[in-house]
C-alpha cells in the first residue's frame, strides 16, 4: 500500500491504522469520562492497544522497564476505559475513563497538579 492511499485511509477512512512512531509508539491522553479534566499522558504500544481494547482498561507501553503496564495493576488506580478517539492521521489517542482512584503516582488525582510560572512551578488550585 502506497504511503498517500495509507495517509489518505487512515484521515477519512472508518478502519483503525494506529500510526506508531520510530519507537513503535502513540501518545495516549486520559481524560475522566465525567469532568474531561486531563489525568494523564502515556504511550501506547500495539501490545497495549490491543490490551485496552480487549479488557477496557488502560494498557501502556512502559518506556522506562521496556514492557507492557496495566494501569493500577498494583495500586489499584486502574482507568477503565469508556470511550477512545483517534486523532486525523491516526498518531495520537484520546482514552476517555473512570479512574479507580487517583492518576499520578503521586498520589495526585491528575498528573497536572502544578502550573508554571516563570522558571518557578505552583500548585494548581481546584
Amino acid at each position: 500500500m502506497s504511503d498517500k492511499l495509507t495517509d489518505e485511509t487512515r484521515e477519512t477512512g472508518d478502519v483503525l491504522l494506529p500510526k506508531f512512531g520510530a519507537d513503535g509508539l502513540i501518545t495516549g491522553v486520559v481524560q475522566d469520562v465525567r469532568t474531561l479534566e486531563i489525568l494523564m499522558v502515556a504511550f501506547l504500544d500495539a501490545e497495549a492497544l490491543t490490551a485496552t481494547q480487549e479488557t477496557g482498561f488502560a494498557h501502556f507501553h512502559s518506556r522506562s522497564r521496556s514492557k507492557l503496564w496495566k494501569k493500577g495493576e498494583t495500586s489499584g488506580n486502574t482507568l477503565k476505559v469508556i470511550e477512545m478517539r483517534i486523532d486525523c492521521d491516526q498518531d495520537a489517542l484520546v482514552i476517555l475513563a473512570e479512574p479507580a482512584g487517583p492518576a499520578c503516582h503521586t498520589g495526585a488525582r491528575t498528573c497536572f497538579y502544578r502550573k508554571v510560572e516563570g522558571a518557578s512551578l505552583a500548585p494548581v488550585r481546584t
